[in-house]
């Protein structure tokens, strides 16, 4: 093997034939050497990372996760750590990363990329904004410069492309084995790099990830679908931030984890096969990942969904007189989310096509709360479900992993007993598609604002939104600053920022409750608004 230079934390020390596994080495050039150039991924980015939020804060609230949320031990305190959006939680990183993460997955509304695989990058963000916020605090107790959230953006982009372009041709689904290994890889691989690691440390924590192996998604499927599929994204980042600072602290890793016959994971995991990496890492999968801007659904059934709200004027006052419901789809729409028989409870009934079609179809509507008992006790669902009738059309199976294309498409007519029928309705990319970005990212934007008002009041929400959808003010903001934000009970002075340009942004005090960022004005001055006594300053 020719050698290689692999930078580890000092950057001076160069190992010749390591006899890694190129993966890794592939990683860990990614992750430590490569740079983001793509306007449009870093545009994409900052709306990936407040549609994590805004999930998190719908989330958040959901009984059931909220049971979760928490240390694991009650009355844990921690000095650096970092907060769960919308909760008063301040916890270490590693737990930090378990409770935002599973708020923002619970609901099944954070975004969503496919190939080959099917997989969540967004799973990765909550790790990210925990090791970001936790390693500020750090530097800044010691009084050394932090990071950024320009920062954040390129760790984001990176960590989906780990999880996105290993999902393209590698379907683990296929063998039983659980997407959610691809989220500890990629946390485990970029919060090494945040954390200070060089391509050496990088390589040992992606290979621990790997040698973790992979659960089962039993859970995910009939007859055992639960509530774990809510909380394994939070598990699996929360356990690649453990095997990052385990790194960090001196533990080796294993370079031939991937290839080692017979115990390695190719063997014992992916039945002897190598790992295949379809393109080069860069920006694609930021650029190409599929949001939900609109109602939370497993991605296959996004667009049935619409299809069937476009249907619903139709059929709502026909109910009794319908037939048969035909629903077109993918190969892995029929794999994943094809269900009959009976479904237990939320977490069963968004991941399966007849129900949510059942419900567009009759509500007009979609939301959480219509995968609650109180609309599944509906008894016209049951009886609509049974009408459905989910076959697979292999032009959109193949225009689902084409390249150029990568569509989710499906189709809907509605046969009455009069043996007439609607017109066949198809729509074959999702709101959230790359295609469709421009009405996607002010689909998102209000799904923030929505967001953040079920959790804040009126103004806080306002003043919270103005500022994180400013690029300029969003890519300025320390990750401490970020995060403040979203806290239950925020700090009545936000901490200023630590890498603004001087002269362009400021912290003024707005009242007990938060702080508001004040733009300067052109002659280096800024205005200042004292709300509690009415009066105004100028300064």
């Amino acid at each position: 093997m020719r050698e290689r230079r692999l930078g580890t934390s000092d950057g001076t020390t160069t190992r010749e034939d390591l006899g890694a596994d190129r993966l890794l080495i592939d990683v860990a050039n990614y992750v430590v050497g490569y740079e983001i150039k793509s306007r449009n991924a870093v545009k994409t980015a900052r709306h990936a990372i407040l549609d994590f939020v805004a999930c998190a804060l719908r989330g958040g609230s959901d009984p059931g996760c909220a049971k979760l949320l928490g240390p694991c031990v009650p009355g844990i305190e921690c000095k650096h750590g970092a907060h769960v959006p919308g909760t008063e939680y301040y916890l270490d990183p590693v737990t930090a990363t378990f409770n935002a993460t599973t708020c923002a997955r619970w609901l099944d509304y954070n975004d969503s990329f496919y190939g080959a695989e099917w997989a969540h990058p967004s799973d990765t963000i909550g790790a990210i904004l925990s090791v970001s916020e936790y390693v500020s605090r750090l530097r800044n107790d010691r009084g050394l410069s932090v990071l950024s959230m320009r920062d954040v953006i390129v760790a984001t982009i990176k960590a989906y492309e780990i999880v996105g372009v290993l999902a393209l041709e590698n379907s683990f689904n296929q063998i039983g084995v659980d997407h959610g290994l691809l989220t500890r890889v990629a946390v485990a691989a970029v919060t090494t790099s945040m954390l200070g690691g060089g391509r050496l440390e990088v390589m040992y924590a992606t290979s621990q990830a790997f040698i973790d192996g992979s659960g089962l998604r039993c859970f995910r499927h009939y007859p055992c679908a639960g509530t774990r599929k809510g909380w394994a994204a939070g598990d699996n980042a929360a356990r690649g931030v453990t095997l990052a600072l385990m790194t960090m602290r001196g533990e080796i890793g294993y370079l031939g984890a991937l290839s080692a016959p017979v115990w390695g994971f190719n063997d014992v995991f992916y039945r002897r096969q190598d790992i295949v990496l379809k393109r080069d890492f860069g920006e694609f999968v930021m650029e190409n990942v599929v949001f939900k801007p609109s109602f939370p659904s497993e991605i296959h059934a996004q667009t049935a969904i619409e299809a069937a709200f476009r249907l619903h004027p139709q059929v709502v006052h026909r109910v009794d007189e319908v037939h048969s419901v035909a629903v077109h789809t993918t190969r892995s729409a029929v794999r994943c989310i094809d269900k009959t028989g009976p479904l237990n409870g939320p977490a069963d009934r968004d991941h399966c096509l007849q129900y949510a079609v059942a419900v567009a179809l009759l509500y007009g509507n979609m939301t959480s709360d219509h995968y609650e008992d109180s609309v599944a006790s509906d008894p016209r669902v049951d009886e609509m479900r049974r009408k459905i009738l989910i076959a697979e059309n292999p032009q959109y199976s193949a225009d689902y992993v084409d390249p150029d294309r990568r569509s989710c498409s499906n189709s809907i007519q509605v046969h009455f007993k009069d043996r007439t029928s609607t017109n066949k309705f198809e729509v074959e990319y999702p709101v959230g598609h790359r295609r469709r970005r421009m009405e996607g990212f002010p689909a998102l934007e209000k799904k923030f604002i929505s967001s953040l008002h079920t959790k804040f009041p009126p103004e806080r929400a306002g003043f919270i939104f103005e500022r994180v959808t400013d690029a300029q003010i969003f890519d300025a903001l320390t990750p401490m600053d970020f995060m403040e934000l979203f806290n239950a009970t925020p700090h009545p002075v936000l901490l200023p920022p630590m890498r603004a340009a001087p002269g362009v942004f400021d912290y003024t005090p707005i009242d007990s409750r938060a702080s508001t960022l004040v733009p300067r004005l052109t002659d280096g001055t800024a205005e200042t608004r004292a709300v509690g006594d009415g009066a105004d300053a100028r300064r």
